[in-house]
């Protein structure tokens, strides 16, 4: 039986601005990474997307940013590796608070964006995500991108790490994600999106953006709560998955 952890980036509105049907897709997957106030959220949009977990059995992670509310976080930002230290503590500080407050317990940590991505390329960068999240908790799981430079500093930190995987981004031949300035690096057909999900899982491998073929480990696989199908891709997901006999279910019980 393979197992996956179907996981999405929710709570990325700001105050008036809504983005994202977090309501309809919390209810399909295992775990919510939630905006923490830097990229998107905003203390409301917190506690709500928390409730919203509780609610519906859904495993509530952490998902700190950039402090670049204009640019959604995904600008890169020429921050040290001791400043991406205390902004990772401090946002997951934030929403380690509102997940006392509904008497559940933060289950994950995931970086978003620019800082994800600038940390899967730069060992410094991932370092010191590595051990923002080890020091807050030891036991608490960082989310990242498989066979990534924040894989690496996890295995030496002794932070444990889940490895992600993405249903509707493109892959360089080096396993990091096409950048999305460049063609291409969106997957906006559905069924496209499925069918590399479930080769991804059960090949552990998946097609580059140049045609060729890189080893990957899936433990959890994600779908962008921001984009215009994001409802629809978890839905068909899902459905993909069932007909597969691939079981969704949270990190924990996949890493142990």
């Amino acid at each position: 039986m393979f197992k996956i952890d179907l996981n999405s980036d929710l709570g990325e509105g700001f105050g008036a601005y809504k983005a994202g049907l977090d309501d309809r897709i919390i209810p399909l997957i295992t775990s919510a990474n939630i905006a923490c106030g830097f990229h998107a959220g905003d203390p409301l949009i917190m506690q709500k997307t928390v409730k919203l977990c509780k609610l519906n059995g859904v495993c509530a992670g952490a998902h700190p940013g950039f402090p670049d509310l204009v640019g959604f976080g995904r600008r890169n930002l020429n921050a040290s590796p001791d400043e991406v230290k205390a902004m990772m503590i401090y946002q997951i500080g934030a929403l380690t608070a509102f997940c006392a407050s509904e008497g559940i317990k933060l289950s994950h940590v995931k970086p978003h964006g620019a800082l994800y991505n600038m940390a899967a390329k730069d060992y410094k960068l991932a370092r010191a995500v590595c051990e923002a999240v080890y020091e807050f908790d030891k036991d608490l799981p960082l989310l990242a991108l498989s066979g990534s430079m924040m894989q690496k500093a996890a295995e030496e930190v002794g932070t444990v790490f889940a490895s992600e995987i993405f249903a509707d981004r493109a892959y360089e031949d080096d396993g990091t994600l096409v950048a999305r300035s460049k063609p291409g690096a969106m997957i906006t057909d559905e069924n496209e999106a499925v069918e590399r999900t479930v080769e991804m899982i059960k090949n552990k491998r998946v097609k580059t953006i140049n045609g060729n073929y890189i080893s990957i480990n899936p433990q959890s696989v994600c779908v962008h709560g921001d984009s215009e199908k994001a409802l629809l891709f978890v839905e068909k997901i899902r459905a993909g998955f069932e007909e597969q006999g691939i079981e969704i279910c949270p990190i924990k019980d996949i890493i142990g």
